[in-house]
């Protein structure tokens, strides 16, 4: 999160135990502790995956690092941009077109999780994003 007193990644614990709506809550308990200077150690330890969106802020590309000594990866999100590119619907093959993009980039510990879980992983989460129907599925 960006604060006044510079980046700091606070962690949602048990994520996978709640709803979108909890998730919602949990993250805007942490935003304003994190605004009023008021986020303890717990709740900035003990994240196994990071997401750090540098696109809120304007960055497009990030390298990210695994950093933490529980973290198992990173997920860095650049800003959603439009760019011309080249259709690939039937029919409409090298028409050029106006398209949505945004870089992420994956940074795994290669001693807990290997490249091909990680490039799965990010499958499913591009599938998610370009198709979020995808999620009402798949929600609490």
């Amino acid at each position: 999160m960006d604060t006044p007193s510079g980046l700091l990644v606070p962690s949602i614990k048990n994520l996978q135990t709640l709803s979108i709506a909890s998730i919602a809550t949990e993250l805007a308990r942490l935003r304003a502790l994190a605004s009023a200077g008021k986020l303890t150690s717990a709740d900035l330890t003990g994240g196994t995956i990071t997401v750090s969106n540098i696109g809120s802020i304007g960055g497009t590309y990030v390298s990210p690092i695994v950093a933490s000594g529980n973290e198992v990866a990173i997920l860095g999100l650049g800003r959603r941009r439009v760019v011309p590119a080249f259709c690939e619907e039937e029919g409409r093959e090298g028409e050029v077109v106006r398209k949505e993009v945004m870089c992420f980039s994956w940074a795994a510990d290669h001693r807990v999780v290997d490249g091909a879980t990680v490039a799965r992983c990010a499958e499913v989460v591009r599938g998610l994003v370009e198709r979020p129907e995808g999620m009402v599925v798949r929600m609490r």
